[in-house]
């Protein structure tokens, strides 16, 4: 089954939605087009400038006792070998190993559900933090400021490369590969510079602190758990040069990879260099997402600005928080299915991770259940998914543009974001759909 995971990966086609394809991305977009207005007419001040919550003191205590950390961090330590583990040394072949199902579904699609339900709970378990800080040091070298979020964007363009171009990304020893390389140039890197290199260096990290923004739990200012409004924890994201080709870069992905499954994309291009085509493909998708978001952003700043209103990061960094709930939404409407259908093959294969025979969980001879989830759920939860992440999308951006813009201009001006915000809800329930 294996063997299929990059196929697999990309949803492709769904032409028997339960209403027509054409409905279905006018109904999006009108969604997303009639919130705008609504906003417009009764959201005239900012209401998400500051976080606040409600502090958990219980839950501050619990997570943060030193048992409940060490088991944390152990649990990640154990992960991290058993992937590496069942990588190296078991099967070599894509259909009995669980390292890939592990690394492209359990880790990468898993980091959103983890994030979303339990905020910043990754860097507590992150294995290669936890190996770097074995190794003890008075003093570290200072980040240069300007790298910013940039080794983070590096190192996940390599990841959806591999992903997403390499054909035999579903190899056992190159998510080996991968995933060794990838540890050894992180703990590295956080031996020399410290913890504070997770936070910009490590994708996965990274990825998964921008995901928790939008989390109802988070931590206060004083560094108490806090239950929050969701939208003001995103509004708090720092403009950080790097989290505008981040999040593009996560959004022209995801569409390449249904662009990519669509059988137009894949009849034209069979008889082409693979790894040329599709290295073009993702390049040109990234950058067509990225122009559209910049050119948006900064169309937008055609208006009167409030003094002292836009950081260093300008426009596009102002307004970049509202692709992150987009983000979302395209990411679960195109991996619901797959995460559903082979994460249960992770499942199944950790039974005899190593190859060797064993049948530890009892599930030797147990196959994918393809029936549990029928067409039409999945179909909803696809455009549901995406419909909400852009309806939040907007909130977001609507909110931040209050702050920005004085009341008489601040329709007019966010003209150009709600068309780039349409585009987008139409582009993706099309690339979900389509065939």
């Amino acid at each position: 089954m294996l063997d299929l995971l990059v196929p697999l990966h990309g949803i492709g086609g769904r032409g028997d939605l339960p209403v027509p394809l054409w409905l279905a991305i006018y109904s999006a977009g009108a969604a997303v087009a009639v919130s705008f207005f609504a906003l417009a007419a009764f959201w005239s001040r900012p209401r998400f400038e500051t976080t606040g919550g409600t502090a958990l003191a219980w839950l501050t205590r619990l997570v943060d006792a030193r048992p409940v950390r060490w088991l944390l961090k152990l649990a990640g330590l154990l992960a991290l070998g058993l992937l590496i583990g069942a990588a190296w040394f078991g099967s070599d072949s894509p259909a009995e190993s669980p390292a890939p199902t592990w690394l492209y579904v359990w880790i990468w699609v898993g980091i959103i559900p983890l994030s979303l339900l339990l905020g910043p709970i990754w860097r507590l378990a992150n294995p290669l933090r936890t190996i770097a800080g074995l190794v003890r040091r008075t003093s570290y070298r200072r980040l240069p400021e300007r790298i910013a979020y940039w080794p983070a964007v590096a190192g996940l363009a390599g990841f959806l490369w591999l992903e997403l171009v390499y054909p035999g990304a579903s190899e056992p020893l190159v998510v080996a590969a991968f995933v060794t390389v990838y540890a050894v140039l992180n703990v590295a890197a956080g031996i020399v510079y410290g913890p504070a290199w997770f936070g910009i260096g490590d994708t996965f990290e990274v990825y998964a602190e921008v995901l928790a923004r939008l989390s109802p739990l988070g931590r206060g200012a004083d560094g108490r758990l806090v239950i929050r409004n969701p939208l003001a924890g995103l509004a708090a994201m720092p403009q950080r040069s790097g989290i505008v080709a981040l999040l593009c870069l996560l959004l022209g992905s995801t569409a390449f990879d249904g662009i990519s499954r669509w059988s137009a994309w894949t009849s034209r291009t069979a008889e082409l260099n693979h790894v040329v085509v599709y290295t073009g493909g993702l390049t040109v998708a990234v950058a067509i997402v990225t122009a559209l978001f910049v050119l948006a952003a900064r169309t937008t700043g055609t208006a009167d600005i409030r003094p002292g209103a836009v950081g260093g990061a300008g426009l596009p960094g102002a307004f970049v928080h509202s692709l992150v709930p987009i983000a979302i939404g395209y990411a679960v409407a195109h991996y619901f299915s797959f995460a559903m259908f082979q994460g249960q093959e992770g499942v199944l294969l950790a039974t005899d991770p190593f190859g060797r025979g064993w049948d530890l969980l009892g599930t030797s001879g147990m196959r994918i259940d393809y029936a549990f989830l029928g067409t039409g759920v999945i179909a909803g939860v696809q455009i549901g998914a995406i419909v909400l992440g852009h309806v939040l999308g907007v909130v977001s951006a609507h909110d931040r543009a209050a702050g920005l813009f004085r009341r008489r201009q601040l329709r007019q001006a966010q003209y150009p974001m709600l068309a780039a915000m349409v585009a987008f809800t139409a582009g993706g329930i099309a690339l979900v759909t389509a065939s």
